[in-house]
């Protein structure tokens, strides 16, 4: 990389660490930029997951007062997340490589569409009917585990959007503040994350440089997302955000 590329890698690292903080969709910032400084895709996408753990680090410790009282609720839903990242990286990495373009281009298509459908989600939230607890309990029952897994295993394949895919399956299964949900979910995310990082590194092509430019980047993120970062202009970040997912999907489409 030239010394502008690395400088654009790290600040897409910045941004993606505190964005997966807040809202969770950062990958559409940082694996479109290390496309664009010329990573082949699966490598990128290998290099952005493991880069982006070190921020979900700093997220997760911004977040401690939030997550008081939620270690019943995360044991219980570990293993879905464990088990779904497991299933995403074996995708990624026996499923034909001339299919990850197509099959991503979908993934962030999705995401992008939860990112503009968030604000509602977050109106949903809070509202005053959720105050009652809802009948799956206080783990959200069987259908949160799978929704868990299922997002674990997004989030396994191809990270962006798995967190905003959580937190709206917990703001509708569970009954809580929704701070407390997005702490949960930076967990969440974060062990995802992490077991898929542990088994790219050891058997995928990753670009090193990448991953400690995104990895710098991201936990510097992470703490500014935790501090301040829901003081950002939501409407504002989301456009950027979906601008560039769409990029994204037309370089992978048109390569």
């Amino acid at each position: 990389m030239t010394p502008w590329e690395m400088a654009a890698v790290l600040a897409a690292g910045v941004a993606g660490g505190a964005i997966n903080t807040v809202v969770g969709s950062g990958s559409l910032i940082t694996f479109p930029t290390l496309l664009a400084v010329g990573l082949p895709p699966i490598t990128a996408n290998v290099s952005n997951n493991i880069g982006l753990v070190p921020g979900g680090f700093t997220g997760v410790m911004g977040y401690r007062p939030e997550l008081k009282g939620q270690r019943g609720r995360l044991l219980a839903l570990a293993p879905a997340s464990v088990i779904g990242s497991l299933t995403g990286s074996f995708l990624l990495l026996n499923l034909p490589e001339s299919s990850f373009n197509m099959i991503v281009s979908v993934l962030i298509g999705v995401s992008c569409a939860l990112v503009v459908i968030q604000p509602k989600l977050s109106r949903l939230l809070a509202a005053p009917e959720l105050d009652a607890p809802p009948s799956s309990g206080e783990h959200g029952g069987p259908w949160l585990w799978l929704g868990t897994l299922a997002a674990g295993t997004f989030g396994g394949y191809f990270g962006a959007g798995q967190g905003i895919l959580l937190l709206g399956l917990m703001g509708i299964l569970l009954a809580d503040d929704l701070q407390r949900l997005n702490a949960a979910k930076n967990v969440l995310v974060l062990l995802v994350n992490s077991v898929a990082a542990v088994l790219y590194a050891v058997v995928a092509d990753v670009d090193w440089l990448a991953v400690l430019l995104v990895a710098l980047g991201s936990m510097a993120g992470g703490f500014v997302g935790a501090r301040v970062g829901r003081r950002l202009p939501a409407a504002v970040l989301r456009g950027v955000i979906v601008c560039i997912g769409v990029v994204a999907i037309v370089k992978l489409l048109t390569d």
